[in-house]
């Protein structure tokens, strides 16, 4: 008896969406920030910015997220949590292997005087 239903397949745009959500979790993210894309990837996609990117690259995944972080927070930890966060969520709800999570701090947003 074959029980083959066939493949299922992720849109990366899904989990874009989900790396998006686990970097907002992190506590001093302000936010994400865009990236713009090279040229060919603007042809490619019709898209000229994206924070997140998501590439599968030899039965894994390599993520890249674009974000800004509050200012007077550390870095690195927040760097650090919002790779693991990312990871976790990824892997968890989509049963794909992550092979790396890159976080790039672009801006940083600063507090307003009162």
């Amino acid at each position: 008896m074959n029980n083959n239903l066939g493949d299922l397949g992720i849109n990366t745009d899904v989990i874009e969406k989900i790396v998006e959500v686990a970097a907002l979790e992190i506590d001093g993210v302000a936010g994400l920030a865009n990236k713009s894309l090279d040229i060919a990837g603007v042809i490619n996609t019709g898209k000229v910015l994206k924070s997140v990117s998501v590439v599968g690259k030899n039965g894994g995944v390599d993520i890249n997220v674009y974000i800004v972080v509050k200012e007077g927070v550390k870095v690195k930890p927040i760097a650090e949590a919002v790779q693991a966060n990312v990871k976790d969520r990824v892997q968890d709800m989509t049963g794909n292997a992550i092979t790396r999570v890159n976080v790039f701090i672009s801006d940083m947003i600063l507090e307003q005087a009162d």
